[in-house]
């Protein structure tokens, strides 16, 4: 897309926010004197010349190379990336808003909106309009799980795990994968991390955790109080063996938190077909949800625990909470972000249905990107996530070191073709994330990789 009609989209955005603030100061009955008047009508006419603007732009579509240069206000840059860029980052792609969630921005963005009609028992998990309730009860019947609460991301969730099973000194077995969060939430919460070493394809299985276990419990006398899981690691995307994971660790009596950050979301997740009694997930990672934003999901069995509510008095007025949950601090996402994530969830549950079609085009990218000779696929082959670790060490790497620009040559020469998101300046080990791109915008970013190679020399195969 051109920038110039990028920037009129966002502008005419903008002059209709514009208008929207003069008629929260005009209400309620809209009296304008001249200056209002006077702002009203150049809010109007500066959205119909970037409507217009754009009219002629949609006849005859051409791309322009500029720099895109806006802001909202003094050094607040406008960002443009989903816009103007295939964004192939790590992280974000599945994170990606729909329409329906920037709406729902735009429409809730006041701080307690969603308080609006929050009347007793004064819980987000009960508010009926907007719908959160029936939102609440419908997530968890997605995800295989009896009761579900919003979190403000995938690591609040750990964190109420921790708190509500850890006590000080008390050992909780993750990966040597694991996300450093899940590392956080254990230390927050009093507990002693012991890893569990992968296997040589970088998987974790059941076994393995069976023999930390035993080591655990020969080294302290004791059983680990929890094993922490990923569905899916942040650093390969490889899948890892939870259901197996799972089995072993309640054959030990020991529940299981499943990490599901990078697959609740995207794919057909079911916590009770998994074996786990807590599943993790993130708004906006893998949810079409703004940040922060997460989800806590758990089986019937625990939710009196992890759930549990306020049972403290107050010694002075003899005032008590017992409708808030503990772990939760009472309300935890308020506002647009809760309802964003609401207004995603039809378009959610209908993507994870073509999940096989988001690993069709991860593999086909893969394919071609590894005729480019030198270039390697870190991860599980074929490619069971979107997310992908690669090796370039012995081809795009050799051209950093002889060029000018060193390893910012693969970004400079990417952002030319309209591709960002992979780590500036990597040209060794690095990520991408396809998820989300269209056949099209999958086809031209295997042509650019193969287009940069031969433009510096190297071998393309066949």
């Amino acid at each position: 897309m051109s920038v110039k009609a990028v920037k009129n989209l966002f502008d005419a955005l903008f002059s209709l926010t514009d208008l929207r603030e003069l008629f929260r100061e005009v209400k309620p009955l809209y009296e304008m004197d001249e200056e209002q008047r006077s702002r009203a009508a150049s809010c109007l006419e500066r959205a119909k010349r970037c409507l217009a603007e754009l009219e002629e732009f949609l006849k005859d579509p051409k791309p322009v190379e500029e720099a895109f240069n806006m802001y909202i206000l003094d050094d607040i840059e406008v960002r443009a990336r989903e816009e103007l860029f295939i964004n192939i980052d790590p992280i974000q792609p599945a994170g990606r808003l729909t329409a329906e969630a920037m709406k729902a921005l735009i429409a809730y963005g006041d701080g307690y909106s969603t308080c609006d009609w929050c009347l007793r028992p004064f819980r987000l998990d009960k508010v009926k309009r907007p719908p959160l309730a029936e939102f609440h009860a419908e997530l968890a019947e997605f995800l295989g799980m009896d009761e579900v609460r919003l979190m403000p991301g995938a690591r609040r969730a750990f964190q109420a795990v921790t708190r509500t099973l850890l006590e000080k000194g008390d050992v909780a077995l993750i990966s040597t994968l694991a996300h450093y969060t899940e590392v956080l939430a254990v230390e927050e919460a009093g507990g002693i991390v012991k890893e569990v070493p992968l296997s040589e394809d970088n998987v974790l299985r059941g076994e393995m955790v069976a023999e930390k276990i035993e080591e655990v419990k020969r080294e302290t006398g004791r059983l680990p109080k929890l094993v922490v899981v990923d569905h899916f690691d942040y650093m390969y995307g490889n899948e890892h063996d939870v259901k197996g994971v799972a089995k072993v660790a309640h054959e030990y009596g020991i529940p299981v938190l499943c990490n599901g950050a990078y697959s609740i979301g995207v794919m057909p997740v079911n916590g009770k077909e998994l074996g786990v009694d807590f599943l993790a997930g993130s708004g906006h990672k893998s949810f079409a949800s703004p940040a922060p934003s997460g989800i806590l999901a758990t089986t019937e069995e625990w939710v009196d625990k992890v759930f549990r509510t306020s049972k403290m008095v107050c010694d002075v007025t003899g005032r008590i909470f017992e409708v808030k949950e503990v772990e939760l601090l009472g309300c935890t996402l308020m506002g647009a972000v809760a309802v964003a994530m609401m207004a995603s969830f039809p378009q959610v549950k209908e993507r994870v249905k073509r999940w096989d079609e988001e690993l069709e085009k991860v593999n086909y990218f893969v394919k071609e990107f590894l005729k480019v000779e030198g270039s390697k696929v870190l991860s599980q082959l074929p490619r069971k996530h979107t997310l992908t670790y690669v090796d370039t060490s012995g081809s795009f790497d050799k051209v950093a070191r002889n060029h000018k620009r060193r390893g910012y040559f693969l970004i400079d020469e990417l952002t030319k073709r309209r591709i960002t998101g992979i780590f500036p300046g990597a040209t060794r080990r690095w990520k991408l994330n396809t998820y989300g791109l269209t056949w099209r915008q999958i086809k031209h970013l295997a042509w650019a990789f193969k287009d940069i190679a031969g433009k510096y020399g190297l071998k393309v195969g066949e």
